[in-house]
């Protein structure tokens, strides 16, 4: 079945596992799928990930992370933009947002990254989604 909105499948994949307390999960892989689990892999919200070959698509398998007493590190994700209203940002708004609670990756010209790497390289970009 085609996806329309492959990232909020992916979020939407993250937060049932991590709700179900599963501490992995398997889904179809893409190149901006691969991107966004890196930048929330780098932020520590993912113990790892890996691409598996597969037939007719590859895999993507992710492992999810929790706390000593087993409580979600992911407390929740939110897509922002979205295929029916694209968000975007410039720098200096992106550098206010920073302050808030979070990551916020962001797709720019130069891939997909955090919102406060963004903020270092002085770009802005659309606003992909924030977790917490």
């Amino acid at each position: 079945m085609a996806v329309t909105d492959p990232i909020a499948d992916l979020l939407t994949r993250i937060r049932n596992a991590s709700s179900a307390g599963h501490k992995r999960l398997s889904l179809p892989s893409s190149k901006l799928k691969r991107e966004v689990v890196r930048v929330l892999n780098d932020a520590n919200f993912l113990r790892g990930f890996a691409e598996q070959p597969a037939t007719p698509q590859n895999q993507l398998l992710v492992r999810l992370r929790y706390t000593p007493t087993q409580e979600q590190v992911i407390n929740g994700l939110e897509r922002v933009s979205r295929p029916g209203l694209r968000r975007y940002i410039t720098c200096d708004k992106l550098r206010s947002m920073n302050r808030q609670m979070g990551l916020t990756v962001v797709s720019t010209s130069r891939g997909v990254m955090s919102g406060r790497q963004a903020v270092e390289h002085g770009i802005g970009g659309e606003i992909l989604c924030r977790v917490w």
